[in-house]
């Protein structure tokens, strides 16, 4: 079972105790996990200023991060005397997808958390989203964070994808599951399974092709394997028939609303990055993540070998 050994939160740079604050807290007191909390700050008055006067600049900089560093210092304290291992960073350096990926690399977390931030659909043509690179490129598992009710979660959804050949996606399935069952036992959360049946492989190729548009008997015999699959893969994770879910149409569609009417706090899925055609148009995750029907784990493949 995947255990939990560090994460890393990405706090907000305004100071505040946000969702994935708590979130964080919870887990790692959960999991017995250590905690680095890290806040990225920059202030383009003062970098502008220091055009002018260097010296006075670096003063007031320091001066500003001193403010910052103390404060989420008093937040590792109080969160220290709850048994939680927690160390802290300030960075002077914009929020940006490259700052974070490459702090990410260094820090060697297990898990990555961060509150999620909706763009609107607009905006996301013409600006990747900071979240969309993390989802893509984030080498450890990432958990971006919505407003929710409770902290530690209560009720967990792994939603797999059984659309494509276990060696296309280096078993990704399992490691959803393994992700997800973990974080389950250490919270005391339920855990239920969700696989969306629309797609199928029907040759040796990574692409997919609607069932809707196969022989009636042959898209039966897909649905049936892919139903024993979901049997054997619950049954691997004492996951109980009542929590067994099997449903049809859109993944991202089904799963954002059967999240939403269901009260989950968290939905575990994976993503596979793809370069060129599969980037442009994104995966299920980014699709879910659009919607955000609650905080969501992106859970990655195992990393290729050296």
């Amino acid at each position: 079972m995947h255990k939990l050994k560090r994460i890393l939160l990405i706090a907000p740079s305004e100071m505040t105790l946000s969702p994935a604050f708590e979130r964080a807290r919870a887990l790692a007191c959960a999991t017995g996990a250590s905690l680095h909390i890290v806040a990225f700050d920059y202030v383009p008055v003062l970098a502008l200023a220091g055009l002018l006067d260097h010296d006075a600049m670096a003063q007031a900089r320091e001066g500003y991060l001193q403010v910052h560093r103390h404060w989420l210092e008093q937040q590792a304290r109080f969160q220290r005397g709850t048994g939680i291992q927690v160390s802290t960073e300030v960075v002077w350096a914009r929020p940006s997808a490259s700052h974070l990926l490459e702090y990410v690399s260094d820090c060697r977390a297990d898990l990555v958390i961060k509150d999620a931030h909706y763009v609107p659909a607009l905006d996301r043509a013409f600006h990747q989203p900071v979240d969309w690179h993390l989802l893509r490129e984030c080498p450890a598992h990432l958990h971006l964070v919505t407003a929710g009710e409770n902290p530690r979660p209560l009720k967990i959804l792994a939603a797999i994808d059984l659309s494509h050949l276990e060696e296309l996606t280096e078993g990704l399935n399992d490691r959803v599951l393994d992700v997800a069952s973990s974080l389950a036992a250490s919270c005391g959360a339920a855990l239920h399974l969700l696989n969306v049946s629309r797609w199928s492989v029907v040759s040796d190729g990574p692409k997919s092709v609607p069932t809707g548009s196969l022989d009636q008997s042959l898209g039966e015999a897909i649905e049936d394997a892919q139903q024993e699959a979901v049997e054997a893969l619950a049954d691997r994770y004492c996951i109980k028939g009542p929590r067994r879910h099997s449903l049809t149409g859109d993944p991202a569609k089904v799963i954002s609303l059967f999240a939403r009417q269901n009260d989950f706090d968290m939905v575990v899925l994976g993503t596979v990055y793809q370069p060129g055609y599969e980037r442009f148009i994104g995966s299920t995750a980014e699709s879910v993540l659009n919607r955000a029907p609650c905080s969501l784990v992106i859970v990655k493949p195992l990393p290729l070998p050296d």
